[in-house]
């Protein structure tokens, strides 16, 4: 696995990373991935955070789709729950999902199962 990517496979579709920058979106394609999800909101951690549109240019640069569905880290609504599982339906796929540490992005797909 390419050093920019700390991926965690959750399913055959999907796997998990804490942050990433910019220059991981090339490795994120050369590694198979097919489209990104951004969980995490801009300047959540203050200005040395990438911003999702840095992170969105250089995904699109690298030939994958890219959202950015920014929730907290401590609570995610019903709403933003369906939205990931609508996400994970019509992206293409295999998806990398990340947020801080992995674990919201975690959070919202079993989440999202459970809702059916």
């Amino acid at each position: 696995m390419h050093s920019l990517l700390h991926t965690h496979h959750l399913s055959n579709d999907l796997s998990v990373a804490p942050q990433l920058v910019p220059a991981a979106m090339a490795a994120a394609a050369q590694a198979g991935f097919r489209s990104v999800i951004n969980n995490r909101p801009d300047y959540e951690e203050g200005p040395e955070q990438p911003t999702s549109a840095s992170i969105e240019a250089a995904a699109r640069a690298a030939g994958l789709e890219y959202v950015h569905l920014p929730v907290s880290g401590g609570y995610q609504s019903p709403q933003e729950i369906t939205a990931f599982g609508q996400l994970l339906q019509t992206l293409p796929k295999p998806i990398l999902a990340f947020c801080r540490s992995g674990a919201r992005s975690t959070k919202l797909y079993h989440a999202s199962r459970a809702q059916g």
